[in-house]
C-alpha cells in the first residue's frame, strides 16, 4: 500500500530547501531581497562604458578615434580587487544585453558630453540601466556605479531621461562631505570604518569637477528622493548646495558626484586633487566597496580564454598627459572597435557575426 506525504509536511519541506537556495545565493525571491546576496564571488569583472571624444583630445590626436576612456577608472577598479573589460558606445541592445551577462557590474565614467547625442554614452547608459533594472527586479544581482558625468547620467535616466540639472561652479574643488542625518543606516557607509569616515567628514579630500549638479530639491521636484537615500551634500564655489552621493532605495546602484579615482591615480598639476595618505584610503575605500558589490553578481565568460579576449589588457594606454589633456592615461578606440575574439568554425574559416570578426 504506497503512503501520501501530507502536504503540510511537502510546504515545509520547499520551504526549507528554498530558504537554503536563498541563503547560498543561488535563487532570490524578488528585488526587496537582493541585498540579502551573499558576496561569494571573488574574481569579479566589471564593464567600464567608454564615450565621444572630446574636443581636446580630438585635436591632440589628429581625429583618428571614436570613443575613450580615461585609464584611471579602469586602475580604480583594478585597486579595488576586480578586472575590466571596456563597454563600447553606439551599439544595440543586444550588445549590452549580451555583455552584461558576463560582467558583474558596470561603472559609468565622469567626462563632458552630451546627453542628447545620438548612439553614444548617454544611449549606451540607457541601454544598461534597463537591462540592469530588469535583471535586479528578476532578482539577478547586478550593480552600477556612476561619477561624476556618471552620477548625473544615473539620476537623468532614472528620471526618465529628464534634465533634470543646475548650473553648478564646482571645478577643481576639494570638499569634505557633508554627510545627512542618517548616513550611517546606508549600504555604502553602514560597514565604513570610523577612520575613513572621520577623513570623509573632516578632510578636504573629494575631488569635484563639474559644471553641473542636482540638488535635494531637484530631487524632489522630480520625485527621485523616493527612488533615491541622498547622503551627502555639498557647496560649490558660489555656496550652491548639491547632492553629492547616493544610492537606490531599491536596487545596487550607487554615484556620487566627485572622483575617488582622481586622488590615487590623476596628478594633473594645478587642479586642486588631494594625494594625502587619508585621501588615498578613503578613495580605496569606494573602489573595494563597488567590487564587492560585484562579488554578488554570479555572472561569468564561458571559461578563462573567452574571459581574456574580452579584458582591458588587449588595448594599449596613450600618455595622454604628456599632451596636456586632463588624464594621465587613456584608452583611445576606433569606431570599429571589437574584442579579440578569434576562434574556428567547423571548417576553419573566418566568420563575422555581430560586426566581431571571428577565426
Amino acid at each position: 500500500m504506497s503512503k501520501t506525504v501530507p502536504f503540510t509536511l511537502l510546504l515545509l519541506l520547499f520551504s526549507i530547501i528554498k530558504f537554503h537556495l536563498i541563503k547560498c545565493g543561488t535563487i532570490i525571491n524578488k528585488s526587496s531581497d537582493i541585498f540579502s546576496a551573499p558576496a561569494i564571488n571573488d574574481e569579479p569583472i566589471i564593464g567600464v562604458l567608454s564615450q565621444e571624444m572630446t574636443s581636446y583630445l580630438r585635436s591632440k590626436y589628429a581625429d583618428q578615434y571614436h570613443s575613450y576612456i580615461a585609464a584611471s577608472y579602469v586602475k580604480f577598479i583594478e585597486g579595488g580587487g576586480a578586472r575590466v573589460v571596456p563597454v563600447w558606445i553606439g551599439k544595440d541592445r543586444k550588445y549590452y544585453e549580451d555583455i552584461m551577462s558576463k560582467l558583474n557590474g558596470i561603472l559609468f565614467p565622469g567626462g563632458a558630453v552630451s546627453f542628447t547625442n545620438r548612439n553614444g554614452y548617454a544611449q549606451a547608459g540607457n541601454h544598461i540601466y534597463k537591462i540592469a533594472t530588469k535583471m535586479n527586479n528578476n532578482g539577478d544581482y547586478f550593480p552600477l556605479w556612476g561619477t561624476c558625468l556618471g552620477f548625473e547620467l544615473i539620476t537623468y535616466l532614472s528620471a526618465n531621461r529628464t534634465e533634470i540639472r543646475t548650473d553648478c561652479s564646482s571645478h577643481s574643488q576639494a570638499l569634505p562631505l557633508e554627510f545627512k542625518s542618517s548616513f550611517k543606516k546606508s549600504r555604502m557607509f553602514k560597514d565604513a570604518p570610523d577612520r575613513v569616515i572621520k577623513v570623509l567628514k573632516d578632510e578636504a579630500v573629494t575631488s569635484n569637477f563639474h559644471t553641473f549638479c542636482l540638488t535635494e530639491k531637484n530631487m524632489t521636484d522630480y520625485h527621485l528622493d523616493s527612488i533615491w537615500r541622498v547622503l551627502s551634500v555639498n557647496n560649490d564655489w558660489n555656496g550652491l548646495t548639491f547632492v553629492s552621493t547616493i544610492e537606490h532605495r531599491q536596487y545596487p546602484f550607487y554615484a556620487v558626484q566627485f572622483h575617488p579615482e582622481k586622488n590615487i591615480y590623476e596628478w594633473v598639476r594645478n587642479k586642486n586633487i588631494s594625494h594625502t595618505s587619508n585621501a588615498i584610503i578613503a578613495s580605496q575605500y569606494f573602489a573595494e566597496f563597488f567590487v564587492n558589490e560585484a562579488r554578488k553578481s554570479h555572472h561569468h565568460f564561458i571559461d578563462s580564454k573567452d574571459e581574456d579576449q574580452y579584458m582591458i589588457y588587449n588595448y594599449q594606454a596613450e600618455f595622454s598627459g604628456a599632451k596636456g589633456a586632463g588624464f594621465e592615461q587613456t584608452y583611445l578606440f576606433p569606431e570599429e572597435v571589437n574584442y579579440m575574439i578569434r576562434r574556428k568554425n567547423f571548417k576553419g574559416q573566418t566568420k563575422k557575426v555581430d560586426n566581431i570578426v571571428v577565426f
